[in-house]
């Protein structure tokens, strides 16, 4: 990420679930392999810290007069926020020899409730009716994962900051640019305010499906890296975004993870294409652009793996 000399690419393992080890053996993975050692990939860890109101509300607010009831349940000192464990995971990490990443905010929707249709249509409404209550609601909640984060950053260094924005879907974000500015980075001010104060290099824009036309937005913010998960293509092809954004905007993934549902030249013509420029330039970690799911062949998965060590190595 320091665009530097490393002695080697990392590799972050995707996340294959039980299910897919389970269809996986049914296709030839042979009941006692580990993947582990079939295909070593770097570990990566990340903090998971408790992001959500407690006590639980009873329901998301919806006018000024309940910020304070908001901003009473989100304060970062309420026993359980931090891992358990803490004290004997901070001993735990002053010797690692690993990637430690901080997920630090849960972007807009989620912080603002929407787990349900019902509370999306509420909050597409508010964008229109009242933007300043969202844009205050919004507030609170960076000021609330700012003081979480630095009460991480006091005990522990970290790689990377996650901020994870599922924001739209593949034809494009559900809010535009200047709003998503307005009412959204804004609010992460005062968190990246303490990232730059415990001197956190990486802060990755993690999204969904199509957030092309937020990511200049999101560069003249103090972001510096994006981690797109199954992708619009088309939009979001990362050979076009090293292209425009150059070494401003550093990669995680980007192989797209349909090829590997295809066959095998397709996962060829994929990996042969697209991660050797990358790699040339540095600043890339080469990962399939989501989980590795059920629908994705062993065999696949086996030449895909085998493909990309061969290309990194290179």
């Amino acid at each position: 990420m320091r665009y530097g000399k490393p002695d080697r690419v990392p590799y972050f393992e995707e996340g294959i679930r039980k299910d897919v080890l389970k269809a996986w053996r049914r296709q030839g993975l042979p009941a006692q392999a580990d993947l582990a050692q079939m295909f070593p990939s770097d570990k990566r860890e990340v903090i998971e810290v408790d992001l959500d109101p407690r006590p639980k509300l009873k329901k998301w607010p919806t006018s000024r007069s309940e910020i304070d009831t908001l901003r009473r349940h989100l304060d970062p000192y309420t026993r359980g926020r931090l891992p358990w464990g803490w004290s004997k995971r901070v001993r735990s990490w002053q010797n690692r020899e690993h990637v430690l990443m901080l997920r630090v905010h849960r972007g807009f929707f989620l912080s603002m409730g929407v787990y349900d249709w019902r509370r999306f249509d509420e909050l597409m409404d508010l964008l229109i009716d009242d933007p300043g209550f969202v844009r205050e609601a919004m507030a609170v909640q960076g000021e609330f994962a700012a003081g979480i984060t630095e009460r991480v950053l006091r005990d522990v260094e970290i790689d990377a900051a996650l901020f994870s924005e599922p924001i739209g879907g593949n034809d494009q974000p559900l809010i535009g640019p200047q709003m998503y500015e307005e009412l959204v980075l804004s609010s992460y001010e005062p968190v990246l305010a303490v990232l730059k104060k415990y001197g956190v290099e990486n802060i990755v824009f993690v999204t969904y499906a199509n957030a092309r036309i937020l990511l200049p937005s999101i560069l003249k913010w103090g972001f510096n890296c994006l981690w797109a998960c199954e992708v619009n293509l088309e939009a979001m092809d990362y050979r076009d975004l090293r292209r425009e954004f150059g070494g401003d905007l550093r990669l995680i993934g980007g192989i797209d993870l349909d090829a590997l549902r295809r066959d095998k030249d397709a996962i060829k013509r994929e990996v042969e294409q697209k991660v050797p420029p990358l790699l040339a330039d540095g600043g890339y970690v080469p990962l399939a652009d989501g989980r590795v799911r059920a629908d994705v062949p062993y065999e696949n998965y086996v030449y895909y793996r085998q493909l990309l060590e061969q290309v990194t190595r290179a």
